[in-house]
């Protein structure tokens, strides 16, 4: 889910509280805050050799003793107004950033509405290669590779490259 896609759901139902279901079924406790909204890129390398970048916009929860608190969709979509300048756009994907024994971050794959609450589903993430063409031949055609300054890289799955 999208922040535009999110916000929208925020806005029209501003009077309910918000739920998140984490991937195993659980939920994040009612009474948590939302700490931080931000704008999250990061910009790497893959094994293949190919630069890219990701964007999030990236929920930090938080959860205290003050049992009684409950966040609201409208107080959530104002704090996301205020964010301004720090969000450049509304098209990159949500993900919320949770603490339980250690801090995971998991996207937004979809919410459900009911009269009392919108409940948004957590997933998972998970690793991957994104230079399989190299690395594993035959699986998938990679992006052409956009080569390093001073090397070209030959292939990934050498014994010092770290990926295979």
């Amino acid at each position: 889910m999208n922040v535009h896609e999110f916000l929208a759901h925020l806005r029209s139902n501003s009077e309910k509280a918000i739920t998140l279901r984490l991937p195993d079924g659980s939920f994040v406790p009612a009474h948590y805050h939302i700490t931080e909204v931000g704008h999250v890129t990061r910009r790497f390398i893959d094994c293949g050799g190919t630069r890219r970048v990701q964007e999030t916009c990236l929920l930090q929860t938080w959860v205290h003793d003050d049992v009684e608190h409950r966040l609201l969709a409208g107080k959530l979509a104002a704090i996301f107004e205020r964010a301004g300048d720090i969000l450049p756009h509304h098209d990159f994907p949500v993900e919320v950033e949770h603490e339980s024994n250690v801090v995971a971050q998991y996207p937004l794959e979809g919410v459900q509405i009911s009269a009392e609450a919108l409940q948004f589903q957590l997933g998972s993430k998970h690793t991957d290669c994104l230079a399989r063409g190299i690395c594993l031949p035959d699986t998938c055609s990679p992006q052409p590779p956009i080569p390093l300054p001073l090397s070209a890289p030959s292939s990934c799955c050498t014994p010092s490259s770290g990926c295979c």
